[in-house]
């Protein structure tokens, strides 16, 4: 039996804001494996457990910028360590080029970006003086560049939330794409799009929660696959609900518009990044320990 520590705990409730005792007993019923047991809190608690997906954990800004014909665009996250140096005026400036850079000069990767002519050196030179000069580390985290036929269209929430879409039809169009996007925050486009793993997760939940039911097999099934579905309409754009009409699905608004969409990217500052937790008071005891 593995030992569930406090820190085991504090992390997994930071994750679902499910109940501390919750959470041991979660840990313990696990084996001590994080993974598993937010599982089970999840099969427990539903949706409360869930809540650690759409949590931020750094800070940064999302830079989005489309050429002038239309036909290339980027989005890019860069990220700091806080979010005063995010509102700096040196780095929002920093994230503003780097994005209209990647548009205009289609780097491979974040390596092949950092060594691009830019300034008075590199875009790495550029990075590292900004470092020195606002005491803070920075790093271009990833990018997405798009290149069409088609038309683009983009939507920045905060600076924080940056979406990226090449869609045809009406501007008026891709733009309520975009602003639905950041607000919905789908995974795919359509349910191929979704990664098997999620869904097989979104299974094992739904197949623990029925079995919990005591139905007949063949019950249980259809309850399964039902939750799977919901599931599969909740996070892919086009069964998604359109935010300006409940009424109609985006798919329905599509067409109605005579507009369909090719693609998407969402960037949401420091998704999937841990952040360190500062708790000031633990900090405060322990050097009074240590004293």
């Amino acid at each position: 039996m593995a030992q569930i520590t406090a820190s085991m705990v504090k992390e997994l409730r930071e994750k679902t804001d499910a109940p501390m005792m919750e959470c041991k007993k979660a840990l313990a019923e696990a084996d001590g494996d994080m993974a598993r047991a937010e599982e089970l809190l999840r099969v427990k608690l539903g949706s409360k457990a869930s809540k650690a997906a759409s949590r931020v954990t750094a800070e940064g800004l999302i830079g989005l910028h489309i050429a002038a014909d239309g036909k290339q665009g980027a989005v890019v996250e860069v990220n700091c360590e806080t979010d005063f140096v995010a509102k700096n005026d040196d780095f929002i400036n920093f994230v503003a080029q780097v994005a209209e850079l990647v548009a205009d000069k289609n780097p491979a990767d974040v390596a092949a970006l950092s060594e691009l002519p830019f300034a008075d050196g590199t875009v790495e030179s550029t990075r590292s003086a900004l470092v020195g000069k606002i005491g803070e580390n920075i790093s271009i985290r990833r990018f997405e560049r798009f290149e069409t036929a088609n038309k683009l269209a983009s939507y920045v929430h905060g600076g924080r939330i940056g979406v990226l879409v090449e869609f045809d039809g009406a501007d008026e169009v891709g733009k309520d794409l975009a602003m639905h996007i950041a607000a919905t925050k789908p995974r795919a486009l359509d349910a191929a799009g979704v990664p098997a793993e999620l869904i097989e997760a979104e299974r094992s939940v739904a197949a623990q929660k029925a079995a919990e039911s005591g139905k007949p097999a063949e019950i249980v099934e259809k309850m399964v696959e039902g939750s799977v579905q919901k599931y599969l309409k909740e996070v892919t754009l086009l069964s998604q609900p359109f935010v300006k009409n409940d009424k109609q699905s985006v798919q329905q608004m599509l067409k109605e518009n005579n507009a369909s969409i090719k693609r998407f990217s969402l960037f949401v500052v420091g998704e999937g990044i841990e952040k360190k937790s500062e708790d000031f008071a633990a900090e405060v005891a322990a050097a009074a320990g240590n004293s």
